[in-house]
């Protein structure tokens, strides 16, 4: 099969062969897009005319080393991202020297390449990158801030380095970019304020972490690894919203911005086997109640374990967060549920909820929209999935927006942009 399959209340307006892409944020009649893969890294697409969409500004990496993936835009300013490309990957070089030892305990005096790479499950040339990388180093990692005063000419102001691998996905408004990044002294991602109002003079304001990341200061992790980390923040008044992988979910009062508290805490970790991406609470309130929505990233999926999908929450006691039902896309929805080496189960929502209607990226389930009018129920109202693009095995639905037109923009981790219209 090699169709498109779209429910008959979404129209297709347009499809745009673009690099693949992390993410996604619409701001008027231009649509920014951050991409997977160096030397690309951000594009700038005017979408005035959605059924002709162009592309009007690409901006480059500038490193084989790093990737932009990343993208949020406030008014006339934008950040991106810089983060170490193949992280995960390269970190695993770490590895090698306790592989070779473990070998030669087991009477392998001189363990070559192929026995190394043998024993970790990767090609010989993996471990040729793997050794590159541990010997070149990584120093690039953390954010740029851009003037989009012209969409068509983005202006680089400035550059904050972090540290380890970078940043990740992140917030931002017009005061403040709210950074999540490894930093010195923590183990995993933790979540950093920046003070943006003067583009030349970024200053940190505060930090935020869970405890047992601040090895530096003593505290001793209760996991292993990079399990609990802080994926992203979301800011919502004077609420930060963090969901934080393999920890769940916490709510963080900024109040006073220079001591974040955290308020509310969730974990359905590690019956739940895929880890925790977005928390965002719903702008409206259901029969009285404040409603959150989470969502899974189905990554490195476990047969035999549900794939990842959407939560609903009870959120108005936040001492109390209740879980009140979950959504979840079957693989005989798909026609490229089981594509090997391709991601089938939940990825994002759009990170604003207006109403009761969610749209959301399934990577190989494609673009699903959730109504949420009964937070007991949720139920599915529409569905595109999008025939793949020359070269790729299976859609790869990775972020989306919506506008104020009405308008849906999915994201492509592979190739592809589709700009669709929703008639709920």
């Amino acid at each position: 099969m090699t169709e498109t399959l779209i429910s008959p209340n979404l129209k297709h307006l347009a499809g745009l062969d673009i690099a693949g892409g992390g993410q996604i944020v619409v701001q008027g009649d231009f649509a920014y897009v951050g991409h997977m893969k160096p030397p690309l890294g951000t594009s700038v697409i005017d979408v005035s005319d959605p059924e002709n969409p162009k592309v009007v500004a690409e901006l480059e990496v500038g490193s084989p080393w790093s990737h932009t993936h990343k993208v949020r835009v406030c008014g006339p300013r934008m950040i991106t991202n810089v983060e170490q490309d193949r992280r995960h990957f390269l970190r695993r070089g770490a590895q090698i020297p306790g592989i070779i030892k473990q070998l030669q305990e087991d009477g392998i005096s001189d363990p070559d390449a192929q026995q190394i790479a043998q024993s970790m499950g990767v090609t010989v040339q993996d471990i040729s990158d793997m050794r590159a990388g541990l010997e070149r180093g990584y120093d690039e990692g953390g954010f740029k801030l851009w003037d989009i005063s012209d969409p068509t000419q983005p202006q680089l102001l400035n550059y904050v380095r972090t540290y380890g691998f970078g940043v990740h996905r992140f917030d931002m408004d017009e005061n403040y970019a709210y950074i999540s990044t490894e930093m010195e002294g923590f183990v995993g991602n933790i979540l950093v304020i920046y003070d943006i109002r003067d583009p030349q003079t970024i200053t940190e304001v505060s930090r935020w972490w869970m405890p047992g990341q601040n090895i530096a200061a003593g505290e001793v992790p209760t996991w292993s690894g990079y399990g609990n980390r802080l994926h992203h923040a979301m800011r919502v008044g004077n609420e930060l919203w963090a969901s934080v992988w393999q920890a769940g979910i916490r709510v963080i009062d900024v109040t006073d911005i220079t001591s974040p508290i955290t308020v509310g805490s969730h974990n359905y970790h590690p019956w739940v086997v895929e880890p925790t991406h977005t928390i965002l609470p719903a702008q409206k309130l259901f029969g009285g109640r404040r409603i959150a929505l989470g969502c899974d990233e189905e990554h490195g999926h476990r047969h035999g374990q549900p794939h990842a999908g959407l939560w609903v929450f009870d959120v108005t006691d936040l001492s109390n967060i209740t879980p009140l039902s979950t959504f979840h896309v079957s693989e005989l929805d798909s026609p490229w549920a089981r594509t090997p080496d391709c991601r089938f189960g939940m990825h994002q929502f759009q990170e604003h909820i207006e109403g009761d209607k969610v749209f959301c990226a399934w990577f190989a389930g494609g673009m699903r929209v959730v109504d949420i009018s009964d937070p007991h129920k949720p139920r599915e109202d529409a569905f595109f999935i999008p025939a793949p693009r020359p070269g790729a095995a299976a859609p790869q639905s990775n972020d989306l927006d919506t506008d104020a037109r009405g308008l849906v923009y999915l994201l492509d981790r592979e190739c592809g942009l589709d700009i669709l219209t929703y008639n709920g």
